[in-house]
């Protein structure tokens, strides 16, 4: 294989733009691990009090992250996070207004393979959310899992994540006065195997939770599609039914986490890494579906609900795909 390196003379702020997509790149595959080895390591060093301080915070803060984290708003609109907008680039846009009086469920779609719109676009403010919907707080859920990893924890709270389960959600959407946005990558890990460029895969036909979680709390409805999601990154064949894919999916079903095997190009040379792709992503936030607050509803309430989710998240992909390369004869695959 050929190997492609970049020019010595690329412009200091796509080198800037680089740098800040791989602090993000290992944030997401790396710091965990590199935080539990630190506090595991103090342990045994004359800083032992740190990781003992910490243990003792970790006690008091434990249920924090399921009672909506500690967003802070000045992390998140730090001036940084627009070099990492500026790399793909990536864009927000609306097409209708959301009433700060209610709360949201937006569905976010496609995975992807690292979700790289989604926190974009709702843990930072470098595409605009708050000035696009005034009034409105986002939140992306993430698997529980990564909230066990001290230090880290802590870190992606401070931008708006909390884990991706029942009690984290409904404890927002329960909140009194609205403004509360929850984001849930609706496919979750089993998409991100599904994320092949070209591809239109949507992992949401029996995908209901997220339904029966509006509905319970009279949570508006909102479909989100990401165009672009599934470009920034290669994935070795996977199709169903070959040995890889068997095995990826039963690590999924044990762990909880998907494996893809990703690669794209790396920070000095453009023929093999994990660093994306500079292809542009640009993220469409539909307009709200009204939902009326029934506790316990019932399965056919339920289907109905789905339907017209899955139908105007359809008619989002085919209204605004012209838009962005996509062929007339493309359309959604929902799974």
């Amino acid at each position: 294989m050929k190997v492609v390196f970049a020019p010595l003379n690329v412009p200091f702020q796509r080198r800037l733009q680089t740098a800040m997509v791989l602090q993000w790149v290992y944030s997401f595959l790396g710091l965990a691990p590199t935080c539990i080895f630190l506090f595991l390591y103090l342990l045994f060093t004359r800083f032992w009090l740190i990781s003992v301080l910490y243990a003792i915070w970790w006690f008091y803060d434990y249920d924090t992250p399921s009672q909506g984290g500690h967003k802070l708003p000045v992390l998140c609109a730090l001036k940084v996070w627009d070099y990492m907008r500026d790399y793909f680039p990536i864009k927000l846009m609306k097409t209708a207004d959301l009433d700060p009086r209610h709360n949201y469920v937006l569905g976010f779609h496609p995975h992807g393979v690292l979700v790289v719109g989604a926190f974009a676009n709702f843990c930072t403010n470098t595409t605009g959310f708050t000035q696009l919907f005034p009034g409105i707080t986002s939140y992306l859920l993430m698997l529980p899992l990564w909230f066990r990893a001290p230090f880290f924890r802590d870190y992606i709270m401070c931008a708006g994540l909390i884990p991706s389960d029942k009690e984290s959600a409904s404890y927002l959407l329960s909140r009194q006065g609205g403004g509360n946005a929850v984001v849930i990558a609706v496919g979750g890990a089993r998409e991100a195997l599904d994320a092949h460029p070209g591809t239109y895969n949507v992992i949401l036909a029996e995908k209901k939770g997220f339904i029966k979680l509006a509905m319970e709390h009279g949570a508006h409805l909102v479909p989100v599609f990401s165009f672009g999601e599934n470009e920034v990154y290669d994935q070795f064949e996977n199709p169903r039914g070959t040995w890889l894919r068997w095995i990826q999916d039963h690590l999924q079903s044990i762990m909880g986490i998907s494996l893809p095997l990703f690669h794209a190009r790396g920070v000095f040379q453009y023929s093999f890494g994990l660093m994306p792709y500079r292809k542009p992503i640009n993220t469409i936030v539909g307009r709200p579906i009204r939902v009326e607050k029934i506790e316990k509803p019932t399965a056919e309430e339920l289907d109905v609900l789905h339907q017209l989710y899955m139908d105007e998240l359809n008619n989002l992909f085919e209204e605004h795909k012209g838009n962005y390369g996509v062929d007339k004869d493309t359309h959604l695959n929902f799974v």
